[in-house]
């Protein structure tokens, strides 16, 4: 596994954290996915190994939680909350407008790697709803004409040859 320095030593602080190893799983997989984007096998195995655990073991913790991810995804990461008051308030409409505008089906990454589309469970903002996250930011009240808008905004923002600026 291919860690820079500074991620193998914030591993190696958060485990000791810990009464035993295991219990840092999580965390450990967090950090792994912040540098990488993706757990891969060898990510998997390698966090078995560190945490002395079968990687059984971990790849039961990637794959039992949605924040995890198995495969690479677009420069930008667009979630579309769908609980019940984002889809009360047209986050389906919010999200067929998102996939459309930018070439990106529901679910998968664009065909030019620059967009992941998904839906997600509820990201706390009930109050505010249809929410949409781009990367890490939340963006409020999204109606399917602000969609558009946030689409032809990402796209201006987003070409294949530059690294993502942050939205």
């Amino acid at each position: 596994m291919n860690l820079s320095p500074a991620t193998v030593a914030q591993i190696d602080r958060l485990i000791a954290r810990y009464p035993q190893k295991r219990s840092a799983m999580l965390m450990v997989l967090h950090a792994i996915q912040e540098e990488h984007g993706y757990l891969s096998k060898e990510a998997i195995e390698w966090t078995a190994g560190k945490l002395e655990v079968s990687p059984i073991a971990v790849y039961e913790v990637v794959t039992f939680y949605p924040m995890f991810r198995q495969a690479p995804i677009g420069r930008r990461h667009i979630k579309v909350c769908r609980t019940l008051s984002c889809a009360l308030r047209g986050a389906y409409k919010v999200c067929d407008t998102l996939a459309q505008e930018l070439g990106c089906p529901l679910g998968e990454t664009s065909p030019d790697g620059n967009f992941t589309l998904e839906f997600v469970e509820c990201i706390a903002a009930c109050g505010s709803a249809p929410v949409v996250q781009v990367d890490e930011k939340l963006l409020e009240n999204i109606s399917p004409d602000k969609a558009k808008d946030l689409a032809a905004r990402l796209k201006s923002e987003t070409t294949p040859d530059l690294a993502p600026s942050r939205f």
